[in-house]
């Protein structure tokens, strides 16, 4: 569990990132869950962007996407959710106590 000053840490540091998922009509599905799973393995943050069309509720989508990768839920803003999970092999990010 993040604590609000790791959060903010966390989203100052999402900020300039750029969505690498979207999340469209078909909604959260295994194959999705397994890349944003690699890519948190290889970055420790990433952003995605829940498109327009999709028919889930975006709270919906990135509490799905959350427990679908075992990532933590740092942000949603709009329809972008910024999502964190530690790294075991590329570990980047130093979070404050």
């Amino acid at each position: 569990m993040l604590t609000g000053k790791q959060k903010r840490f966390l989203r100052a540091e999402a900020h300039h990132l750029t969505p690498i998922f979207q999340v469209g009509k078909g909604g959260v599905n295994e194959q999705m869950l397994r890349q944003i799973e690699d890519a948190l393995e290889a970055r420790e943050l990433i952003k995605v962007r829940i498109l327009d069309n999709c028919e889930m509720d975006k709270h919906e989508v990135a509490e799905a996407l959350a427990e679908g990768t075992n990532s933590e839920l740092v942000q949603l803003i709009g329809l972008t959710v910024v999502l964190y999970k530690e790294s075991t092999k590329n570990k980047r990010i130093q979070l404050p106590k």
